[in-house]
């Protein structure tokens, strides 16, 4: 497992490109019969992209409970949330089966022993998408499918914008301890997310871009909003987001991101608006 740890704000304006990348960027996600981890130590938040073909993968596989967390098992003391952008797949929480197709999600309780992951077709395997916090509470756990989330739409093609944020893992939708999960999907046409550019201080934010098309990247912007910079992204790549940072895109093309986020805050639009004239 990848273990990053807090950037301030003062360093981070010496950061190198290969610097900036290396700390926030999460380049690999998804590895046929394997599960990523990148435990990140801005609110202790682990990402997790896991791929499985013809085996079943235990969630923890690559993971040392004890020596990383301090636990006999991985959520012990942390929720997760689960949202799959591959074929059809199976995760089995404590015996209990779900079935997730293509853009479904999964909450899990706190102190839920075991969850593996399987493909329902190994000529399609899933893609599960990963997030998980410290959690104080087990909180009930819940599937989550398109249908069942929020939708919400925002912006316009006039500002290269239009989007659909779909709210899987919300208060709205369900109770969790901390975490908040969910989809945007931009028009074609757009290719703005987040718009005007924000921050939140009172919680952090990990962005995981997919569906960009072959030969197109994203720009995700960061840092104060005096005094930006950028990471150039391609499909199916993560970025760790400090509360003090902007995290903002525009593609070369319409594409797709997960949002999660972890902190003290779960109120979606709970945010420091930054003017787009003022970003420098």
């Amino acid at each position: 497992m990848d273990i990053r740890y807090s950037t301030n704000q003062k360093d981070f304006k010496l950061y190198t490109t290969d610097e900036i990348r290396e700390e926030f960027l999460i380049e690999t996600l998804f590895v046929p019969e394997d599960v990523t981890a990148v435990y990140s130590h801005v609110d202790r938040i682990v990402t997790m992209g896991a791929m499985p073909v013809h085996e079943t993968l235990k969630l923890d596989k690559n993971i040392d409970c004890w020596k990383n967390f301090g636990v006999n098992y991985f959520l012990e003391r942390r929720e997760i949330g689960i949202i799959n952008i591959g074929g059809k797949g199976i995760v089995t929480a404590d015996g209990e089966e779900f079935t997730l197709d293509r853009i479904e999600g999964l909450y899990v309780s706190m102190g839920t022993k075991e969850v593996t992951l399987k493909a329902v077709d190994p000529a399609n395997p899933p893609k599960f998408y990963m997030c998980s916090t410290p959690a104080h509470k087990p909180c009930p756990t819940t599937a989550i499918p398109f249908e069942k989330a929020i939708h919400r739409d925002l912006g316009s093609l006039a500002t290269s914008n239009a989007r659909t944020i779909n709210q899987f893992v919300h208060p709205d939708v369900l109770e969790t301890c901390q975490l908040s999960m969910g989809v945007t999907i931009l028009k074609e046409g757009s290719v703005w997310n987040t718009m005007p550019a924000h921050t939140h201080e009172r919680r952090m934010e990990v962005y995981m871009y997919f569906d960009v098309p072959k030969d197109n990247v994203v720009f995700h912007f960061m840092g104060e909003a005096d005094e930006t910079r950028h990471i150039v992204m391609k499909n199916e790549q993560a970025v760790i987001s400090p509360s003090w940072s902007i995290h903002s895109g525009a593609g070369t093309s319409n594409y797709s991101f997960i949002w999660a986020m972890a902190g003290e805050n779960r109120a979606f639009d709970d945010m420091d608006v930054i003017n787009t004239t003022d970003l420098k």
